[in-house]
Formats: structure tokens, C-alpha cells, sequence
């Protein structure tokens, strides 16, 4: 069976012959423990492809990092703080001061006006494995970045016209960007945004329906309409909007799991999504020895995975995180159902 078959049945609940693997690594990993990441691969490799082909334009806005540490402009005009090597930071200087500014302030239209998509095909057809596009579509999380959190917070919560018009200059932008790849010959297409705290959603499940979920209808109706997959990643504990992520029809979701409740998340969304990872990188990845992490990694096939496929054996490797505890989690999605 090959990757790409093995994933799409993943998908169908077709009875793939093992769980898809897929490994996602913080900045750190591949920067400053290469070795170690190669011989993951080799030992454990992944079912998606690493390159699709395509390469966005270049920003007129972006400045990199000089350096392990300092700060960097992003894509969008947005100031990242780094203070530790191979950790992406975080922003703290914000395009949007004010509402002024939101006038002036356009999205980085020359990514998609100057991308090359002439290699997706070829990347498509010369790889058996599965090919998943990145996107930037991240709502929430971009106008943060543009907003700064807290500003955003009070923003939402007042709902003046500006932050409607912020949310639909992105939506556009965003609409454009995946148009763009529904054209390609991709497997799927891939969009985020971080919804969770530890315990609940950071807005409240009626302002997200009525304000977001709308968006990411059309996100959803864009890929599917295509004939490719819906991947969703958020972080924290999102179960509040699992349904309407089935409901949009989300293909696969990558969610911190244990932040919820597992078992309860199987009863209700078994077989109605795909659950994409993860293993706990709170505590079991970072500071579990290697039984514990096995113990969750048998937690999460207990509660999810019956051999007839709905679930991706991933996980993130951070930064510290011990090689052993990686390799425990894929040797862990090997051994046969109990």
C-alpha cells in the first residue's frame, strides 16, 4: 500500500493496513539536531510528502532573523520577538495600532500575485506519498498578530464596524490563497487557527459561530468543491466546536487531545472525522519517560483507533524533547490493536 493510499483510506475508514504517520517539528529540531531527525525518518517515515512544488512570492514587508535570536518582520508587517534559539517567538509589535491605520493597511497580495505553482504538478505525480499544501489562512490568529490579543479581545467584544472589515479584508485575501491551490493537483489543503485555553475556547462557542464559523464554511467549501481534503489544526481544548467542525465538513482535525476529554470525544466524533494526532506535548513528550508516553499513545488507539482507519499517528517533537519519547510514540502506533 502506498503513503498516499494508506492516507486517503486513513480518511474513508477504509481499513488502511496501519495508522498514516506524520511528524511536525518545532524550529529547533531541524536546526540544531539534524542527526537525530534523520534517523527518525528513516526509522519511522512519514506518509506526507515534505514538498509540494509550490513556492509563494517573495513579501515586501518581511525581514528575517539575523541570527539564533532577535526579532523578524513576518509576511504581513507583523514584529516577532525571539529570545531563545529554535522557538518561533512571538509578536509584539502590531501593524493595526488603531483603527487609523486600518485604512492604509493592505494584505500581502504579491504572495499569491508572484507564486509559482508550476512544480506542484510534478511534486504530485513523482512522490506515492500524500501532498498536503500549508496555507497562511489563519483568521483569528492573524489579526491578533495585526491587533495584538488583548486589543482583539476588546475588539470582539465591542464589535465596532472596523474589526468586521479586518475580518473580511483577511477573508478575501484568504479565499483568494485557496482558490488558488484548489486549482493545483494536491491531495489537501491545510488552514489553522488556535482556539484553545487549557479549558474552554478563548471566545465564547456563540461568538465563534456567528463570527468565524462562517469563514471557515467557505474555506471548507472551497477545498471540498475542488474534489481535495479539509485538514483543520487548533490548539487547546476545542470540544465545543468539534460538531461544526464536522458539520463544515473538516475531512481530518488536529487537536490537543488531552486537554479533553478522549473517550468522550470518540463517542461522539468516531468515524465522523478524522482524528489527527496528537500526543501530549504538555507533559508526556517533554518530561514522560518512554512507558508513559506508550501508555498514551495506547490511550488515544483505545479510545480511537478499531483498525477500520479515522486516525493519524501524529505527534510534534519539540525543541528539548527526548528522540526516545518520538520514537516510542511511532514504535507505540505499530504494535497490534489490544
Amino acid at each position: 500500500m502506498t503513503p498516499r493510499d494508506r492516507v486517503k483510506k486513513a480518511l474513508t475508514f477504509d481499513s488502511p493496513d496501519r495508522p498514516p504517520r506524520d511528524l511536525w517539528t518545532l524550529p529547533g529540531v531541524p536546526k540544531f539536531r539534524t542527526t537525530e531527525l534523520a534517523e527518525m525518518l528513516e526509522r519511522y517515515p512519514v506518509d506526507f510528502a515534505e514538498d509540494n512544488g509550490a513556492r509563494y512570492g517573495t513579501s515586501e514587508r518581511a525581514v528575517p532573523l539575523t541570527g539564533d535570536t532577535g526579532t523578524y518582520v513576518d509576511n504581513w508587517g507583523c514584529v516577532w520577538h525571539v529570545g531563545e534559539p529554535g522557538v518561533a517567538g512571538e509578536v509584539k509589535e502590531f501593524p493595526i495600532k488603531s483603527w487609523s491605520d486600518l485604512a492604509s493597511y493592505k494584505p500581502p497580495r504579491e504572495l499569491i500575485r508572484n507564486a509559482d505553482m508550476s512544480g506542484v504538478a510534478q511534486a504530485c505525480e513523482s512522490t506515492k506519498k500524500y501532498v498536503r499544501a500549508g496555507t497562511e489562512v489563519r483568521p483569528f490568529e492573524r489579526m491578533q498578530f495585526l491587533r495584538g490579543s488583548e486589543q482583539l479581545f476588546m475588539d470582539l467584544a465591542y464589535g465596532d464596524r472596523e474589526i468586521y472589515e479586518l475580518r473580511d479584508m483577511l477573508h478575501e485575501f484568504y479565499c483568494e490563497e485557496l482558490t488558488m491551490w484548489a486549482k493545483t493537483d494536491v491531495d489537501a489543503i491545510q488552514f489553522m487557527d488556535d482556539w484553545g485555553a487549557q479549558h474552554a475556547l478563548l471566545i465564547s462557542p456563540e461568538m465563534w459561530r456567528s463570527f468565524y464559523k462562517p469563514l471557515y464554511r467557505e474555506y471548507a467549501e472551497i477545498i471540498r468543491g475542488s474534489g481535495k481534503d479539509v485538514f483543520f489544526h487548533s490548539d487547546g481544548h476545542i470540544e465545543a466546536i468539534y460538531p461544526d467542525l464536522v458539520e463544515i465538513g473538516v475531512t481530518a482535525v488536529n487537536s490537543q487531545l488531552f486537554c479533553m476529554d478522549i473517550e468522550a470525544l470518540a463517542d461522539q466524533y468516531k468515524g465522523k472525522i478524522t482524528f489527527w494526532g496528537e500526543i501530549d506535548r504538555q507533559y508526556l513528550l517533554p518530561f514522560g519517560t518512554e512507558n508513559e508516553v506508550r501508555a498514551g499513545v495506547q490511550r488515544v488507539r483505545k479510545a480511537l483507533d478499531d483498525g477500520t482507519g479515522g486516525v493519524i499517528a501524529q505527534c510534534e517533537w519539540g525543541m528539548h524533547d527526548p528522540a526516545e519519547n518520538v520514537a516510542a510514540v511511532y514504535d507505540e502506533w505499530l504494535k497490534p490493536l489490544e
